[in-house]
């Protein structure tokens, strides 16, 4: 009585497992060898700085014409030429960047118009204006050095920034920042940039920061590689142009064009 229930569920399991056997080798997804191979060429941080959930996403879209082999820019040159290589194609040059928080008013200059009281949180903050009296201003609560895989970003007296020697360039922390402060700038050499991101008029921008850019155009009328324009009240460098001469610092009347 026992034996025969136990030769016909065995019966049953050994068909099913035949059959589920046909079917996986029927209906398997075909994966190109490359992506597993380009995946393990890449740093492994996942940091979505290419613009890809990760590497495994950013290695299947290298194959599928969708990204180029020199998209990450964690891994540089080295790692492009690896992927060029799997790929069969040129090595393209990888443009190293850094990040920069266009805000240097820390919590010592920039002026406090409440106790902010909510979530610790820049997003959040956001929604409210924060302490701060520029609508402009870093946040500081963070939400970048979250962001960043690599330690690049720290908040000190309510002001993000970043360590230069640690930044990779990945870009991952631009799209956490709500008031979109961080640029890359060229990693290969030292240009000059506007620190701070106001686009008030320059009453109205002196009143809540002691240190704003008030659109005064000083520096795009001495600047002689034509790199500075002046766009919504706020001085904007091209780091393509700019060619580290330092003049539009020294007329600067607010001192905020800083060489990085």
């Amino acid at each position: 009585m026992i034996i025969i229930p136990v030769i016909i569920f065995a019966s049953l399991g050994l068909v099913s497992g035949i059959l589920l056997a046909v079917a996986s080798k029927l209906f398997a997804v075909k994966t190109d060898e490359r992506i597993p191979m380009i995946t393990d060429a890449l740093p492994g941080a996942n940091c979505g700085g290419c613009g890809f959930s990760g590497c495994g996403a950013l290695a299947e879209s290298i194959v599928k014409g969708e990204a180029k082999c020199n998209a990450c820019s964690v891994g540089g040159d080295a790692v492009a030429a690896k992927i060029a290589g799997i790929m069969g194609t040129d090595a393209e040059k990888t443009v190293k960047k850094r990040a920069f928080i266009a805000c240097s008013a820390d919590s010592t200059i920039a002026k406090k118009q409440c106790d902010y009281e909510g979530a610790y949180d820049c997003l959040a903050a956001s929604v409210t204006g924060g302490e701060g009296a520029c609508r402009y201003r870093c946040l500081g609560y963070g939400n970048c050095t979250k962001a960043c895989a690599y330690g690049a970003i720290s908040v000190k007296n309510g002001v993000a920034v970043i360590d230069s020697e640690k930044c990779v360039g990945c870009g991952a922390c631009i799209e956490k920042c709500p008031r979109k402060l961080i640029r890359l700038l060229p990693a290969d050499r030292s240009v000059f940039t506007v620190g701070c991101s106001s686009r008030d008029r320059g009453a109205d921008a002196s009143k809540a920061c002691g240190i704003s850019c008030i659109g005064c155009g000083i520096c795009a009328k001495v600047c002689t590689s034509q790199a500075i324009s002046v766009i919504s009240n706020l001085a904007v460098i091209d780091p393509e142009k700019c060619t580290g001469c330092g003049t539009c610092a020294e007329k600067c009347p607010r001192h905020i064009i800083i060489r990085v």
